[in-house]
């Protein structure tokens, strides 16, 4: 949210994300507000090298070009001191001279030189190589220059290289020689005593530029770097560009108000496969261990801070492996040990409760989208006044018809999921079946606890939780304004409720704490309804095999708008870019001129050749990569680099087994009668490049186990001095058998075995130790074979 903003009119408002200039995500518009609420939460990988992740705060207009109100911008080295705190941040003013992004390519060299009189005198030779990853100027790619200038208390020596054209990647290739010394002008002094003054106080400065011709020239970046680290080196290296030093600094950063963020970032080095075996194995072992609780998962979620930074890459490592469903079982089943009534099953955020519903995140996201998305999309779209609530209630409201509404949408949401258990996962079913005769077996003398373990779940919190937020659960493209919420939060508030029925011996009416809701549910007959929720979880509680629905109705994996080049020729004979909306099934990829419109064109999944990113030389643009298929290739231009990152390896992922992908590809257009990579004139020849490995993934989940190993080696890193005390506290329980002196270290962690818990303690600690003698080798060679000035 925001808060506070420059107070001179009311304001249309959005936020947007930004990797240095580059924006990646913007909120929906929160209109006439001084002090917005988002709420929104955005999860993406980085595919690119960046300085500044940047928020930049929008005043939305009709007519004419988006005001900028002001930006937070955090350096990458920083953004660690954020990392999973909400911070309030003072807007800062946007200057165009901090504005940056990109890197430059430089090669210095100092050199001595014999004049005609025959004293030596050095000379400094700058060579400009090229640029890489400069920003677009109004959507379009650059026309980058650059000045080169050897500065001093009383030289500015500058040269100018040419103007590159529509680039962000300019190959400038330029060389320049300044005069260091000038013997011959300083007769008082030696040789060497001018020498040593100049060079201390000189450097070199290249300043990036975008050439406005009719308009002024803007600002991309600068780098400086002192002639004294050159004195007996010669070295070239990537120097990231650098906002201007005497920017335009603003006394008044308070006024534009503040914003407060939620980050949360993480850097890991992924090693190679084989140095995880150890610590991979420990941790798909820990369903077999007894007791759980001396399991190295288990220990895991005790020993971090936040329970759910463990569960994450523990959820999905499992999913990887197939060892989710034991875990999980033996999880719920040491938590049913401390549930002492019935009517409170799985109703805390225990390890258990926290694994099932990011395993129901993981899994069911294909299982919302069929059952929930149509009539999401209906109530978003055409949303009818809903509000019941009394003291809600605007002058003119008629409250029945609204009760009507209401009543129509949670019928029709409560129609949708209860007829949804065919399309219910397997592994969801699995896990379901599993805690249903966990709690019947814990309560035995309950006959409906085996509902209401299975409701606390797929009810409270799967349908419910992705009614009320569909933006999360990428049902919905934007958060829904104030008036759409607010109806999706009744309709949730409501399906909770249908879906405890089925599973509690009396109403629930009188647990409401709104009488409004009380007279909305005496609308309803609850026998009905609680035969309906009664059988379908039994449905999705069952082990039985359903019906393979994948087979009847290909799955969703995503869509987007982007722009793609026209296939045919347009009237002047140019071919040219269009907007398009795309849609990728695990059956097919399409383009249509709208959403929801009918495919213009569609490629058959089988027929997918290979996806590749595409050299920006081709035609220009940024974010670009070409689907190749039976006919010409299809190139395609994401709208920023997180976009097309993702778009690869979906498409990746889901022709990743098709038999006749090709080997070989151009990473160029072929234009003008020739492959541009490659200079080859026949438009059908074999690629000049290898394509990229396939990614190892499924279709469906995207998981990478090395990775999330690697993540959970560095919570483990993270709290290795809670590992050891746990240890220590572990063999002295042994020892002793008694209570202990000091028991705050370990008093809040379960230590039902202390032989068993001391014994898996020791295994991950010598794991940890181990793989910190990998990664600390692998920094020593990053180290060692890094120039001053890389990135």
């Amino acid at each position: 949210e925001a808060k506070h903003l420059v107070p001179n009119k009311m304001r249309d408002v959005f936020c947007t994300i930004n990797l240095d200039q580059e924006e990646v995500f913007r909120t929906q518009v929160v209109e006439k507000s001084l002090s917005p609420y988002f709420g929104e939460e955005f999860y993406f990988e980085i595919p690119r090298t960046f300085q500044w992740l940047s928020f930049y705060i929008y005043d939305k207009s009709v007519l004419q070009k988006d005001l900028r109100i002001g930006k937070v911008s955090i350096k990458k080295d920083d953004l660690c001191n954020y990392t999973g705190k909400e911070s309030w941040f003072l807007l800062q003013p946007i200057d165009s001279n901090s504005e940056v992004q990109g890197k430059v390519h430089l090669e210095l060299k100092l050199n001595e030189l014999i004049t005609d009189n025959g004293s030596v005198c050095q000379q400094l030779v700058v060579h400009i190589k090229e640029c890489h990853g400069l920003p677009l100027i109004n959507g379009q790619n650059c026309d980058p220059y650059a000045t080169v200038s050897l500065v001093g208390p009383s030289r500015n020596d500058q040269k100018k290289t040419k103007v590159k054209k529509k680039t962000s990647n300019p190959q400038f290739n330029e060389t320049f020689h300044f005069e260091v010394t000038r013997s011959s002008s300083y007769t008082k002094k030696s040789q060497f005593q001018v020498e040593e003054e100049d060079i201390e106080k000189l450097e070199v400065r290249v300043d990036l530029w975008n050439n406005g011709n009719l308009v002024q020239d803007v600002f991309l970046g600068e780098i400086k770097v002192p002639v004294k680290v050159l004195r007996n080196d010669s070295f070239q290296a990537w120097y990231l560009l650098q906002p201007r030093e005497n920017g335009n600094k603003s006394s008044k950063t308070d006024d534009l108000g503040s914003l407060r963020l939620n980050i949360c970032y993480t850097e890991d080095y992924v090693l190679p496969s084989e140095y995880y075996a150890s610590l991979r194995n420990l941790l798909l072992k820990s369903s077999d261990v007894q007791p759980i609780s001396a399991s190295a998962a288990y220990i895991l979620s005790e020993v971090c801070r936040d329970k759910y930074d463990a569960v994450l890459p523990l959820v999905r490592l499992l999913l990887h492996h197939n060892k989710l469903v034991p875990f999980v079982t033996a999880v719920a089943e040491l938590d049913l040990k401390d549930t002492q009534e019935a009517n409170t099953v799985f109703r805390g955020n225990t390890l258990a409760t926290r694994c099932v519903d990011e395993m129901m995140k993981i899994v069911g996201r294909h299982y919302l989208k069929v059952t929930l998305k149509p009539v999401l999309d209906e109530i978003c779209e055409s949303p009818k006044p809903c509000e019941i609530d009394p003291i809600k209630l605007k002058e003119g409201d008629n409250v029945e018809i609204h009760m009507e509404n209401l009543r129509y949408y949670v019928d029709k949401v409560f129609r949708e999921i209860v007829r949804s258990s065919i399309s219910c996962p397997t592994l969801m079913c699995d896990v379901f079946y599993s805690l249903r005769h966990l709690a019947a077996k814990r309560f035995p003398n309950d006959p409906h606890v085996q509902y209401s373990a299975v409701s606390s779940f797929v009810f409270l919190r799967f349908f419910a939780v992705a009614v009320v937020s569909p933006h999360t659960f990428h049902l919905r493209p934007h958060h829904p304004d104030a008036q759409t919420s607010r109806t999706l939060t009744l309709i949730s508030k409501a399906i909770q409720t249908l879906g405890s029925w089925g599973s509690l011996t009396k109403s629930k009416l009188s647990s409401f704490k709104e009488t409004f809701m009380c007279e909305f549910f005496k609308t309803f007959q609850e026998e009905k309804f609680t035969e309906s929720v009664k059988k379908f979880l039994d449905d999705v509680s069952s082990t039985e095999s359903k019906e393979p629905s994948g087979l009847s109705e290909p799955v969703h994996l995503k869509e987007g708008e982007m722009y793609k080049r026209a296939q045919g020729r347009t009237r002047i004979g140019k071919k040219n870019f269009k907007k398009r909306w795309f849609c990728l099934t695990s059956r097919e990829f399409t383009y249509h001129k709208q959403q929801d419109k009918e495919p213009i064109f569609t490629i058959p999944i089988k027929n997918i050749l290979a996806v590749e990113k595409l050299d920006e030389s081709s035609f220009n643009k940024k974010n670009m990569f070409q689907v190749l298929h039976g006919e010409k290739p299809l190139y395609i231009q994401a709208n920023n680099c997180v976009e097309a990152s993702e778009w690869i390896e979906a498409l990746c992922r889901v022709t990743r087994c098709n038999q006749k992908r090709l080997n070989f590809y151009h990473p160029s257009a072929f234009l003008n009668g020739n492959w541009l990579c490659c200079k080859a004139t026949i438009e059908n020849t074999v690629g000049c490049a290898r394509c990229t490995a396939d990614v190892p993934a499924d279709t469906q989940i995207e998981i990478d186990g090395d990775r999330e190993t690697e993540r959970i080696y560095s919570l483990f890193t993270v709290n290795i001095s809670k590992l050891q005390k746990l240890e220590e506290a572990c063999g002295s329980i042994a020892v002793y058998q008694g209570p202990q002196k000091e028991p705050d270290d370990y008093s809040n962690f379960t230590i039902e075995d202390s032989v068993a818990t001391f014994h898996t303690l020791k295994q991950i600690i010598d794991t940890v130790e181990k793989l910190n003698d990998c990664h600390e080798k692998y920094r020593k060679k990053r180290s060692s074979s890094a120039k001053y000035g890389s990135e």
